[in-house]
């Protein structure tokens, strides 16, 4: 979809909301992209997402109330509050960060106070996108890996199972108490269980560790595990429409994204050099005749898992986002509000 009919798309009457809706209307800050169409990575019949930002009233402000967001269902279409938008840019949240990266054409609405807030948006950047990006790839990761097991047989699954534990179990050493003399060892043996030909076995060793270190980390392996052994009405949708490859591609633009901001010190949402690597990965190519993820994928997923704990160690970026300025941005745009000076 060109931009030109997403712009007519948006003045029709089933997009009247967000000149109807109390909260938006003439507080918009900003309109643009979000998923496929915004990272260049849409295909014919791909959802139209719609992402933006809208200022909070001069009564929120004085009264230090927020609607924080508003999400109109039918269109795929969210909206965040000023206040919220910058909690979630603080915390480098991908699915709101990647709002500021857009191509310029694909602002569909931009206000003065919503081109200040984009080209401020250096003051947002800092370490904390590892454990973001980080976390929201591992959940990616998992994801995809899920839904490949569903294809497979159960000494297979249990690899997959195995793979996602292990992948989870990458940073447990900085989300936990880190001990020399603790070690949890999972491989893959013949099963005891009935039924099963092969399962998952482990050998704990663990010295004066921390109960409820031990209790997180258990539970984060239990969850991984009940994923496996639940299907719901979304991984049989995505099954059967042979999503896959969708979410391999995502994960891999995941990691793209947080080296820009580590290595560039920038964010760019939309992948242009990348565009052909990603449609290729989305498009099937790095599966198999069984639509399983193929060796050459999990080897481009390890370079940029080492690419990704190099530029850790050597960016410039500080470790917390720039909380004095971005007080003060905030301070002159409420300001601004209630001195009804916004439009």
């Amino acid at each position: 979809m060109q931009i030109g009919e997403i712009k007519e798309k948006l003045a029709t009457k089933e997009y009247d909301f967000l000149r109807e809706e109390k909260s938006l209307g003439s507080a918009l800050m900003l309109l643009t992209l979000g998923g496929s169409h915004a990272y260049g990575m849409d295909k014919e019949g791909s959802d139209l997402d719609i992402r933006g930002i809208a200022l909070n009233s001069k009564e929120e402000v004085l009264l230090g109330e927020d609607f924080e967001q508003v999400v109109e269902e039918k269109t795929d279409t969210v909206i965040y509050s000023f206040h919220k938008m910058l909690c979630l840019l603080a915390a480098n949240n991908p699915n709101t960060i990647e709002i500021l990266g857009c191509k310029p054409e694909h602002y569909l609405y931009l206000s003065d106070l919503g081109r200040e807030l984009k080209e401020n948006r250096h003051m947002f950047l800092s370490k904390i996108c590892i454990h973001a990006f980080g976390g929201y790839a591992q959940s990616q990761l998992r994801r995809m890996e899920n839904k490949a097991a569903r294809l497979v047989g159960q000494a297979q699954q249990e690899a997959y199972i195995l793979r996602s534990i292990e992948n989870a179990k990458y940073d447990f050493k900085t989300r936990y108490f880190p001990h020399e003399n603790s070690d949890i060892a999972l491989y893959i043996d013949k099963a005891v269980q009935k039924g099963y030909e092969s399962e998952i076995f482990m050998d704990v060793h663990l010295e004066h560790y921390p109960l409820r270190d031990w209790a997180g980390m258990w539970n984060e392996m239990k969850a991984i595990v009940s994923s496996y052994n639940k299907i719901g009405k979304r991984n049989e949708k995505a099954i059967s429409h042979d999503k896959l490859g969708k979410h391999m591609a995502h994960l891999i633009r995941l990691y793209m994204m947080c080296l820009d901001i580590l290595e560039k010190e920038e964010i760019i949402t939309y992948r242009e050099a990348e565009h052909e690597l990603l449609m290729d990965i989305r498009n099937g190519k790095y599966l198999d005749e069984n639509r399983q993820p193929l060796d050459s994928f999990y080897d481009m997923l390890n370079e940029y898992e080492k690419r990704l704990d190099y530029a850790k160690k050597h960016t410039s970026l500080p470790d917390l986002p720039d909380r004095k300025k971005i007080r003060e941005f905030q301070l002159y745009v409420n300001e601004r509000i209630v001195k009804r000076e916004t439009c």
